[in-house]
């Protein structure tokens, strides 16, 4: 007897496996890291490379793809957040769709911030359903964080990271030299996430923090203390991505400092770099901690006296609880339906709250303001 299903199940898994790998001299003539990845015996390039960086390394990034007998199309992509829109996603993927590279064996590559990684790393998850894409970050933020994992995507309808994937690269290529040429502020707006990493997932970094920290930033990591730092902090980023990549399990360490931030830094995106508004996010959440009990006093004030040990500089008057209220809301959303929020019970550790009401914001708003000493300034050029 012929019987006819009306039910198939489809069951299958797709490893993921990249490389994470500290590649120094990057675009050294002699070195060939980057031809690891793809066809090596020439071939084509498709390459996005952020505008500052083209300014400070792009001749010497053309001439090592010329010196590699490797013909490449570098478009330079306008950093910052304002511009990780669909307008620039398109116009990639316009350059991209115009010069013809094989499918599985011509990674496109993404140089720059990550602003750069996130929108080419959307572009390589959409374009022919898939192609392989390296990341070479070249800001602190995403040397530690933004181009470790997987996830892509661009700002759409005034929100962050509305439209996006999880794209995981065939490598991440970390050049600690590229830090050299950023300015300080730009150091500082990736070390908030390292103080962030820190506070929640382990002591002995905050610890590092504490007593290397400030003197690693003027030499922009470059010694042995910074790269124990950042060491560190790429290794524990990817201890709490590693098991969840595609954010199975909603409760995430590495969602501290990203509950009220998102409104926060969508209101003043001309002026507040992504680490910053992170920070901000990382000290309302230890004024809760600590106004809960779950935190005690000293470990608060070595919260705040580390912050102020680096010289982040902090602009508390963009703090509105009702735009944090807000922004708390959309990620209850994105959580499922609870708030999931991270909070420092202790240095180095964490809980999560589902249950923080809107006075509470309110009181720890003014509480950050005692804190913190005004010293932004509006007419400032914010470098």
């Amino acid at each position: 007897m012929i019987t006819r299903a009306d039910r198939w199940q489809v069951r299958t898994q797709r490893p993921i496996a990249y490389d994470v790998i500290k590649a120094a001299g990057l675009f050294d003539a002699d070195n060939r890291r980057l031809l690891d990845y793809g066809r090596c015996d020439g071939g084509r390039r498709f390459v996005v490379v952020d505008a500052n960086v083209d300014r400070l390394h792009g001749k010497a990034i053309r001439d090592w793809f010329a010196h590699q007998g490797i013909e490449a199309r570098v478009v330079v992509f306008p950093g910052g957040e304002e511009h990780k829109t669909i307008d620039l996603y398109q116009d990639i993927l316009r350059e991209l769709d115009g010069f013809p590279i094989h499918r599985r064996d011509e990674p496109i590559i993404a140089i720059g911030g990550g602003v750069l990684t996130d929108v080419v790393a959307f572009v390589a998850a959409t374009y022919r359903r898939g192609i392989p894409h390296i990341k070479v970050p070249t800001t602190l933020m995403g040397y530690i964080d933004a181009a470790l994992g997987i996830k892509a995507g661009i700002n759409f309808n005034g929100n962050k990271n509305r439209l996006g994937s999880f794209e995981p690269p065939a490598a991440v290529l970390l050049d600690k030299h590229f830090l050299r040429t950023l300015p300080p502020r730009h150091l500082r707006n990736g070390v908030c996430e390292i103080v962030k990493l820190a506070v929640v997932c382990d002591a002995d970094l905050f610890e590092r923090l504490e007593r290397d920290g400030a003197r690693c930033i003027e030499t922009a990591f470059l010694d042995a203390a910074g790269d124990a730092i950042l060491d560190a902090a790429i290794q524990g980023m990817l201890t709490e991505l590693e098991p969840n990549l595609h954010e199975d399990q909603l409760a995430r360490k590495v969602d501290f400092g990203h509950s009220f931030s998102y409104g926060l830094e969508t209101r003043h995106e001309q002026h507040l770099l992504h680490g910053e508004a992170v920070l901000l996010d990382v000290l309302v959440s230890t004024e809760l901690a600590l106004s809960r009990g779950l935190l005690g006093q000293r470990q608060a004030e070595r919260v705040f006296g580390l912050v102020a040990s680096l010289g982040i500089d902090l602009n508390p008057g963009v703090l509105d609880a009702e735009v944090m209220w807000q922004s708390l809301l959309d990620r209850i959303e994105h959580r499922n339906g609870l708030q999931r929020v991270p909070v420092p019970n202790g240095i180095g550790s964490c809980t999560f709250l589902n249950d923080i009401a809107r006075r509470e914001l309110d009181a720890a708003v003014p509480a950050l303001h005692a804190r913190l000493k005004v010293t932004h300034e509006p007419s400032r050029e914010r470098r």
